[in-house]
């Protein structure tokens, strides 16, 4: 009995390493496909945080002191350019206005007298010129009383969207204090911040980045029903973060848009030798990517890249790849570090063709 147990235990563990040698053999077997990556020219599409802000907007403020009289608007009210929004009391400035003019009808009643003297060489002609300059200086006081007059009426410079209203009727103005703020919402700017990589490759592929349209992407997700356009690039990049404003100016026939929102731009980019792998040819340890590439040997070394941009199936590739690398196009999930495996070189032009990216 002890020799027919042996026997047994002795023909399982023979089956046991036939069937593991078979399958190290199978294994061994399996061809896996591999590519290089590539360059090509190509556009991304990318999103920027964008402040939304009038192309009109001011800040409404007293020119004169005294009590606030009138508030002919409300909050949100639409507006049209010269209607009038306040009225700061206006009786001192009446006051001196008539006083003014009292003294302008006064300079003249001298200056016709002296006139009048002159031409009879009673008084010199010098008496007449100092009667003018009364006048004058009487009708210059006159003109400031009058614009001082005009200022307890404030109006709106141009049509738009009365604000927020600080102040309440009765309160007790000084010159200079806000009173309000007016907005033009009929076409609207957006700023955003581009990257120093990202300029030069906008400005130096003019012919491949075709117009200057944008979309702009609003706070709740859904995409601006008009097309906006970049008009206008700052003079000089902000030194701690690396990046430059652009500008674009958007219609918004509905007053869909107000000064102060934020969404997103949606740019289209051009990249001139993208260096490009497949999606599936990488895998993902802690947020980094790793590719598995092939060497002269035919083993494959786990290698950590950095991705620039990611478009459907493909990766832009920063750094971590060059293109005469082979890397593992499928399988990177069975095959280990510094193991070998056997290879079938696939032409990366044929891979691409299977994909959603459109090179040029």
């Amino acid at each position: 009995m002890k020799r027919v147990a042996s026997s047994i235990v002795l023909s399982t563990l023979l089956l046991l390493i036939g069937c593991n040698s078979k399958k190290e053999e199978k294994e061994e077997a399996v061809i896996y496909p591999v590519t290089n990556p590539v360059k090509v020219d190509t556009v991304i599409n990318k999103e920027y945080v964008a402040q939304i802000q009038s192309v009109k907007n001011i800040e409404v403020r007293a020119q004169e002191k005294g009590f606030l009289q009138n508030i002919y608007v409300d909050e949100g009210q639409y507006v049209h350019a010269g209607q009038t929004l306040f009225r700061i009391m206006p009786q001192l400035y009446q006051a001196e206005l008539l006083k003014a003019k009292a003294e302008v009808e006064q300079a003249s009643i001298e200056l016709k007298n002296a006139s009048t003297l002159a031409s009879n060489n009673i008084v010199s002609k010098n008496e007449r010129a100092m009667a003018k300059a009364k006048l004058d200086a009487a009708n210059a006081e006159m003109k400031l009383a009058q614009i001082h007059l005009s200022f307890t009426d404030i109006k709106a410079p141009f049509s738009g969207v009365i604000n927020r209203l600080p102040l309440k009727l009765g309160s007790l103005v000084d010159e200079g204090d806000l009173l309000t703020s007016l907005s033009d919402n009929t076409n609207m700017y957006t700023y955003f911040n581009v990257s120093e990589p990202e300029y030069l490759n906008y400005q130096t592929n003019a012919a491949g980045r075709g117009n200057q349209q944008v979309a702009l992407i609003m706070a709740n997700g859904d995409s601006f029903p008009q097309t906006g356009e970049i008009q206008t690039i700052e003079g000089e990049f902000d030194n701690e973060t690396g990046n430059i404003a652009f500008r674009a100016k958007f219609p918004n026939p509905d007053k869909l848009l107000r000064n102060g929102e934020t969404g997103k731009i949606r740019m289209t980019l051009p990249l001139k030798n993208a260096l490009i792998i497949p999606q599936k040819a990488t895998y993902e340890i802690q947020d980094q990517k790793y590719v598995f590439v092939i060497d002269k040997n035919g083993t494959a070394k786990s290698k950590n890249i950095k991705v620039a941009y990611e478009l459907p199936d493909i990766y832009v590739v920063a750094s971590g790849l060059s293109e005469g690398d082979k890397v593992l196009l499928e399988g990177v999930q069975k095959v280990k570090d510094d193991q070998k495996v056997k290879v079938k070189f696939q032409d990366p032009k044929k891979v691409l063709q299977s994909l959603k990216l459109k090179a040029e």
